[in-house]
């Protein structure tokens, strides 16, 4: 029977909310970092300034989506993560990552209107595939964690009987509306309540992440970025669960706690991982002196956020002919941008491996394996 919290008293220690609020103008800043950084380098190139923003935004969202599933059991690496966005040849669990990806992103565009039917549409996004998982609908079995799959017996925690979940999420939603608590506690307790309510068959952990993005970004907290709070989470998933379990017994502060960690984590470790990125860019822009406006440079900033390309995938994202998207591959190997994965003449692959390379340091830093 999970707690009923849209009017529920919510008393916090003052040195936490410090703390929280501390944390929530640190995700506001690199928001608007990242997204002034973007802006001037658009301003210099002459382009558009969602131009060079998109690839980092990209980019973010992927390394949260990546860790998000982590979280779960769910490993892939950068260079798996980059073959299966293009369907190249990739394994399951790159697969369910990006599947992820495109959960988180139809969280954080649907954060104006959070909404059960909006959770509903971010769990079709991540298993739309998995039929098992009922996609995009309420479970309407019991399940439970941590036992066999027979019996709930012995097991760490079983969820509320289905038929309660409807009304559990909907004073969830109501709480989620409310705009009298500090921002990433009120994030964080709303997550602990959907954790607590599991309202699907799977995928409750991922998409009750993507519930916090699109809280973010519904508060103005994030602008334009999603920031990897769940590398954050990531570096102690025992306390991250122990806080969940804590929460559940009825002491809150622990899990803001958590939250409140796990952003300071995020941000240090996503502005190196900017901070490296920019620093391709730059390698790249004095290797390679391509004409303005030519395929090969407007590549340049895609490649950031998808370090694996095909001709065929050149030739959409920069919308010249397929001669003109080889010449562009062409000109970017031969500056040692990109290397081919494969020799096939069909179905030929390259990656930058500067961009990989960045990616896989960044999950170390996190201490994913992938």
């Amino acid at each position: 029977m999970p707690a009923i919290i849209a009017e529920a008293r919510v008393v916090i220690d003052t040195g936490l909310q410090a703390e929280a609020e501390d944390a929530v103008r640190e995700i506001t800043r690199f928001d608007a970092e990242v997204t002034a950084f973007a802006e001037r380098r658009a301003e210099g190139d002459g382009d558009d300034s969602t131009t060079e923003l998109a690839p980092l935004a990209s980019v973010l969202l992927r390394t949260e989506s990546a860790s998000s599933s982590e979280i779960e059991g769910v490993t892939a690496g950068a260079r798996a993560l980059a073959l299966a966005a293009i369907d190249a040849k990739a394994g399951p669990n790159a697969q369910l990552v990006t599947a992820n990806v495109a959960a988180m992103q139809r969280a954080v565009e649907l954060a104006d209107d959070i909404s059960i039917d909006a959770l509903l549409a971010a769990h079709r996004a991540l298993l739309g595939s998995q039929a098992y998982a009922a996609p995009g609908r309420l479970r309407d079995q019991q399940v439970w964690i941590g036992s066999n799959a027979l019996s709930p017996h012995t097991a760490s925690f079983v969820p509320p009987h289905p038929s309660r979940v409807p009304s559990a999420l909907d004073d969830l939603m109501a709480f989620v509306q409310r705009v009298d608590l500090p921002v990433l506690a009120q994030v964080a307790l709303a997550h602990a309540q959907f954790q607590t309510i599991h309202p699907f068959n799977d995928g409750n952990g991922r998409t009750g992440r993507t519930l916090v993005h699109a809280m973010l970004r519904h508060a103005g907290v994030t602008r334009t970025l999603t920031v990897p709070v769940s590398a954050g989470l990531l570096t102690d998933t025992t306390g991250y669960f122990q806080a969940l379990t804590d929460y559940r017994e009825g002491y809150i502060e622990t899990i803001i706690q958590q939250f409140i960690i796990a952003s300071f984590r995020a941000i240090d470790n996503g502005r190196e991982l900017v901070d490296d990125l920019e620093r391709v860019y730059v390698a790249w822009s004095e290797r390679l002196t391509p004409r303005r406006g030519s395929a090969a440079q407007r590549l340049l900033p895609h490649l950031l956020s998808q370090p694996a390309v095909t001709v065929a995938h050149v030739e959409a994202v920069t919308g010249v002919a397929l001669s003109a998207a080889q010449r562009a591959i062409d000109q970017l190997e031969g500056a040692g941008i990109l290397v081919r994965t494969n020799e096939n003449r069909r179905n030929r692959v390259w990656i930058a491996p500067d961009v990989i390379e960045a990616l896989d340091a960044f999950a170390e830093r996190v201490g994913r394996r992938g």
